[in-house]
């Protein structure tokens, strides 16, 4: 029998006979989603004050630093075959992990509306109807090809990484046409550690920002696949991706100032050309964000059922439930796109900084129990049952949170805020690097002393029955 294209599974583990793939698809999927006009826009430490040669080396640190840790969730995935924000409940609990999922969730709708208000532009130029319009056009485009889910999601990742790349080779020439290369990064090219530290934490951030659901779409690789081949085509996807965009974001923003800020989109799709050089570099600049928003609208509704599901013993979900939580996701980042549209820049700055502080110490708290707690070695069943080995609540993995977030608020800079420590260190922002160590020191002394949660093996599922209906019963591991 045809396989369907439409995803019937969500939370529940993925059975043997359905893996598929290569590692390798990670590394398009990746490329696709960080070759786009969000990334580029990460250039704002150029925009805020740094020059131009110290902010691609800050990035590029930040890059490979946070890509680092985003690829060790990846490598996650083809071993368990779960969701990533599911394993959560073996560090916090089975309802427990809901705290850290209900940032995740904000982090979604928040990345889902910046997206929006970028592609927006750029669907409101292809189709004259304006940005409001645009944005609605885009965010219902997301809410389809998340529902389709995560065969069309990796052929999307395949699509993009290829279209997107000849679109920066194309501007990126068009770019070294207009300036002088040695000139921009020779200007102000006096070492600034406070904004090469911003450079670091804007590109470490955005990377992080990926933990949450980066297992998502490496679960259905088959369970014999090479976990530092996930890790490494992870990393250098996601990586190279960001890292190209914002150098060109960098460049840009350095040379085009106010031009610049006025309009993102359409001041990069000027340098390209007119006429149809302009309506395909408006195209792939839908094309980037619509890869990168179906991945957050697909990790949205997973996060909003693991939570959910927390507390009412569900497994599964149903075709008409999955739309009902993709839909809650769009209708939530569309709402927040359109009011916050003409303050863009400023808030995304902030935006990430912000997440920041809360996902460094659940990815210090995971990778830790994962890797050197649990040895890669989870109790899959009770994952989903409150009175299971794992609890309802892990007060100890709660708390270590809880302070992983608090200490790092005395270094944190931001727009709204700025920590009492940040001034002695000349302005610096180390936040994010507080964040991972602290937690993960704190949570590796307390969760070796008693380690009777750890099973012996990771249990694997058995077949679904021939001709069963996939994703509509319970998985029971055995």
């Amino acid at each position: 029998m045809a396989e369907s294209l439409v995803e019937r599974r969500s939370i529940d583990v993925v059975p043997d006979s359905e893996r598929h793939g290569t590692a390798f698809s990670q590394f398009t999927l990746w490329l696709g989603a960080n070759l786009q006009i969000t990334a580029v826009v990460t250039a704002l430490a150029v925009v805020f004050g740094g020059g131009a040669l110290w902010s691609v080396v800050g990035l590029l640190a930040g890059n490979l630093l946070g890509g680092a840790v985003m690829a060790l969730h990846s490598a996650q995935g083809p071993k368990l075959g779960l969701p990533q924000m599911i394993q959560s409940r073996a560090q916090f609990g089975v309802r427990g992990a809901v705290v850290p999922l209900l940032l995740v969730v904000v982090m979604y709708v928040g990345f889902f509306a910046s997206g929006s208000v970028l592609a927006g532009q750029a669907v409101g130029e292809l189709t004259r109807l304006g940005d409001t319009t645009g944005i609605v056009i885009f965010a219902a485009a997301t809410a389809v090809t998340a529902a389709v889910g995560y065969r069309v999601i990796h052929a999307l990742g395949r699509v993009a990484s290829v279209v997107c790349a000849v679109a920066f080779v194309y501007l990126g020439v068009r770019l070294l046409e207009r300036v002088d290369l040695g000139a921009v990064l020779s200007e102000r090219a006096a070492f600034d550690l406070p904004v090469f530290l911003l450079a670091i934490s804007l590109s470490a951030s955005w990377q992080l920002a990926f933990g949450p659901y980066v297992a998502d779409y490496s679960r259905y690789l088959p369970r014999t696949t090479s976990g530092r081949a996930t890790f490494w085509w992870t990393l250098g996807g996601s990586a190279l991706g960001s890292q190209w965009s914002m150098t060109f974001g960098v460049l840009v923003a350095a040379t085009a100032g106010d031009a610049f800020l006025a309009g993102q989109v359409s001041y990069v799709v000027a340098l390209g050309g007119t006429g149809l050089v302009a309506s395909f570099l408006y195209f792939v600049i839908a094309l980037g964000k619509l890869t990168i928003n179906v991945l957050n609208t697909y990790g949205g509704f997973m996060s909003m059922v693991t939570g959910i599901s927390g507390f009412r013993g569900q497994k599964t979900l149903s075709p008409r439930g999955r739309a009902l939580y993709i839909a809650a996701i769009m209708v939530a980042g569309t709402a927040v796109a359109l009011l916050g549209k003409d303050s863009f820049l400023t808030s995304f700055k902030d935006f990430l900084l912000f997440l920041l502080t809360f996902f460094t110490p659940w990815s210090a708290i995971n990778l830790v129990d994962y890797y050197l707690i649990s040895r890669e070695r989870y109790d899959i069943p009770a994952l989903s049952d409150p009175a299971g080995r794992y609890g309802a609540w892990r007060w100890d993995a709660l708390t270590v949170y809880g302070v992983g977030i608090l200490v790092q608020l005395p270094f944190l800079v931001t727009h709204f805020y700025t920590g009492p420590l940040v001034a002695p260190l000349g302005g610096a922002d180390i936040s994010w690097v507080v964040g991972l160590a602290v937690p993960a020191l704190l949570y590796w002394l307390l969760a070796r002393r008693d380690t009777s949660h750890v099973p012996d093996r990771t249990p694997v599922p058995p077949e679904p029955e021939p001709g069963a209906e996939t994703g509509t019963e319970p998985v029971r591991a055995g």
